[in-house]
């Protein structure tokens, strides 16, 4: 039989309402949430332990780093077949994506969680734990990278976002769809994984910065987080991959300082491209050394970018990581 460890990591799973406050707070143990996973003994021997009992916004990437490391631990031991990591679904996907770029082993590793509390009438999170350890155990999710699991629905950390605040099937992948399911306890793939990155680091640099673009928006935004000593900002551009001139002449001014700057779209599917040629297009934000970051959300290339900058400091070096292969 299989051996999984599961690695309990707080979120909503582990929640339950607190009476005097009426709000939902951690409180149960992963002995606790493990005891709702009823027969899972018949698919796998289980492994608990406790790493974090953090809501997911407490989160931070020297976390994300310390987590990647604790799995490392254990994806090591000859006797372990697979790794679960249980979350909070508000970052869950941004860390999930940095155990995909930290983390290089054939074993899955699954992450999952729960959209409602314990108190809460459909409590989906031992549902949940329970298509992820048979996840886990499939030898059809080795070398499948790092694997989001919840409502059934299997997806890649490097496609996945959360698309609503409150759907149990809140995980989706815009543009290209699940990699597959847990039907009746078995686990089906449909597709491969379209990247399987890996950056080799112990290190990061966290001073990295997310700004959304809008109409009529000036460098003020870039040009505070430039002094106050960013290393890094991905600028969520308009459309394919534009910007209001101002905010254009800031990054200029970002990147004339040795600031790297990664461009993404703020629309909801679809790649930056340098296809239009005025101020502030995509064109000239290429010939300033703007970095395109393909169709990542902008979460997602902030944690890229914290863990490239960990790694080199050369921006040729880190455009390659971003853009090899995509153009």
């Amino acid at each position: 039989m299989s051996k999984v460890v599961v690695i309990f990591n707080g979120g909503t799973i582990s929640m339950k309402v607190d009476e005097k406050i009426k709000a939902a707070v951690p409180n149960l143990t992963g002995e606790e949430i493990m005891s709702m996973v009823t027969g899972i003994e018949s698919y796998a021997e289980v492994e608990s332990y406790t790493f974090s009992s953090l809501p997911s916004p407490h989160v931070t990437p020297e976390i994300m780093l310390e987590l990647s490391n604790y799995v490392k631990g254990f994806l090591n031991r000859d006797d372990v077949d697979g790794v679960v990591v249980t979350h909070g679904t508000d970052s869950l996907e941004e860390t999930a994506y940095f155990l995909q770029l930290t983390i290089k082993s054939e074993k899955p590793v699954v992450v999952t969680g729960s959209m409602r509390n314990s108190s809460e009438l459909g409590y989906d999170g031992p549902a949940n734990l329970a298509a992820s350890i048979c996840t886990a155990t499939s030898k059809a999710a080795r070398n499948k990278g790092v694997i989001v699991c919840l409502n059934n629905e299997l997806n890649c950390a490097s496609e996945v976002t959360k698309s609503h605040s409150m759907h149990l099937n809140t995980f989706q992948s815009p543009e290209f769809g699940p990699i597959g399911i847990v039907d009746s306890n078995e686990v089906r793939f449909y597709r491969e994984s379209l990247a399987k990155e890996y950056i080799g680091t112990d290190k990061i640099e966290t001073n990295v910065q997310l700004i959304k673009a809008c109409a009529g928006m000036d460098g003020t935004l870039i040009d505070y987080c430039v002094e106050k000593g960013a290393k890094g900002i991905v600028v969520e551009a308009m459309g394919r991959g534009n910007l209001p001139p101002e905010m254009a002449k800031g990054v200029q001014r970002a990147i004339n300082k040795g600031v790297a700057v990664v461009l993404v779209s703020r629309c909801y599917k679809g790649r930056v491209l340098d296809s239009y040629g005025y101020e502030g297009g995509g064109k000239q934000l290429r010939e300033m050394g703007v970095i395109f970051g393909d169709s990542m959300p902008g979460q997602k290339a902030r944690i890229k970018l914290i863990i490239a900058l960990g790694k080199t400091n050369s921006m040729e070096e880190i455009r390659d990581i971003f853009e090899k292969d995509k153009y």
